[in-house]
């Protein structure tokens, strides 16, 4: 059962946006916000994928890219 893979598709806006709620959460070390430490590992392993496939946050403007990516997400129809 540990083989089995689920993926989710995410925009490049979705994933910037997302990359940047989990590096602001997981800088976090209130361990009571998780009932089990496996919760904490799995935010833990989502923002380190993230973070392999965004060159956007190592960028000198990745504040003004952020914030457009926030807009465009909220723009979604």
């Amino acid at each position: 059962m540990a083989d089995k893979k689920v993926n989710i598709e995410l925009t490049n806006d979705e994933a910037i946006v997302l990359f940047e709620f989990l590096y602001r959460f997981n800088k976090n070390d209130d361990l009571s916000r998780f009932e089990d430490l496996s919760e904490q590992r799995v935010l833990w392993n989502i923002e380190s994928v993230l973070e392999k496939k965004l060159s956007e946050p190592f960028r000198e403007d990745y504040q003004e890219i952020l914030k457009k990516a926030r807009e465009n997400v909220l723009n979604e129809k």
